[in-house]
C-alpha cells in the first residue's frame, strides 16, 4: 500500500528538488544525463510499462530524487518490494528521508554484484533503469543489459527512460527485444520509455 503522505510531491518540494538536480547536473552533467527530474507522466508510463504485476523485488537504478520511486507507490507497488540504487550520496540521503520502507543503497548500479553482494541469487520482477549509458558504445550497453536479465526472473522486463529517438540499446537476438511507449511531450526535454522483454525464443528458459 502506498504511503498517502507521498501520493504528490509538495510544489516546494518540486522546486527544492529542480534546484537540486541542476546544481548537481552543473557539477557531474556526464554523471547525471539529465537537467531535471522526470516529469509525473513519464515516470508513470515507465511505471505502467514495467512487469511489476509479477511477484518479486523490484529494482530501481538511478533513481535520483525520486520521482519514479513515487510513481511505483501511486502506483500501489510494496515499499518493501523496491531496491533503489543511487550513486549520489546526497541524493540517496534524501531518498531513506522520504521512502524510508524503501531498500535504498547507494552503490554502482552497473555492477549489481558489487553493490548488492547477494551472490548473484536475487531474481527481480521488473528492472527500472534511468542511468546514462550513452557514453558507452553500443557493445558495452548490449553487454550490460545481457547481465541485467540474468537477474530478471521470468517474464520480468527492464524499462528504460531516454531522450533518444532511436533504442539506447539495440536488440540482441536470442537475448531480448525492445519496444517504445509513445513520446511523453510534458517532459523536460521530450521523451520516451524503451521496454526489453527477452526474445521470446527464451522466453520459456530460466537465465
Amino acid at each position: 500500500m502506498a504511503n498517502p503522505s507521498r501520493r504528490q510531491a509538495p510544489a516546494s518540494e518540486r522546486r527544492a528538488d529542480l534546484a537540486r538536480f541542476f546544481g548537481t547536473w552543473m557539477r557531474k552533467p556526464i554523471a547525471m544525463g539529465a537537467v531535471a527530474p522526470s516529469s509525473a507522466r513519464y515516470c508513470a508510463t515507465m511505471v505502467a510499462a514495467a512487469s511489476t504485476e509479477i511477484e518479486g523485488p523490484i529494482l530501481e537504478l538511478g533513481p535520483g530524487l525520486g520521482s519514479v520511486t513515487r510513481a511505483l507507490l501511486e502506483a500501489g507497488v510494496d515499499p518493501a518490494r523496491i531496491t533503489s540504487i543511487e550513486y549520489d550520496a546526497e541524493f540517496a540521503r534524501l531518498l531513506r528521508e522520504r521512502y524510508p520502507r524503501v531498500n535504498v543503497v547507494q552503490g554502482d548500479g552497473f555492477d549489481l554484484d558489487a553493490t548488492l553482494a547477494d551472490g548473484r541469487q536475487t531474481r527481480f520482477a521488473a528492472i527500472l533503469f534511468a542511468i546514462p549509458i550513452v557514453k558507452f558504445p553500443q557493445d558495452r550497453r548490449q553487454e550490460l543489459f545481457r547481465r541485467y536479465f540474468e537477474r530478471l526472473a521470468p517474464g520480468g522486463n527492464l524499462t528504460q527512460l531516454s531522450y533518444l529517438w532511436t533504442p539506447p540499446v539495440k536488440p540482441v537476438p536470442g537475448v531480448f527485444t525492445v519496444s517504445a511507449s509513445p513520446i511523453v511531450w510534458d517532459n523536460i526535454p521530450p521523451a520516451r520509455v524503451w521496454i526489453y522483454d527477452r526474445d521470446p525464443s527464451v522466453a520459456g528458459r530460466h537465465p
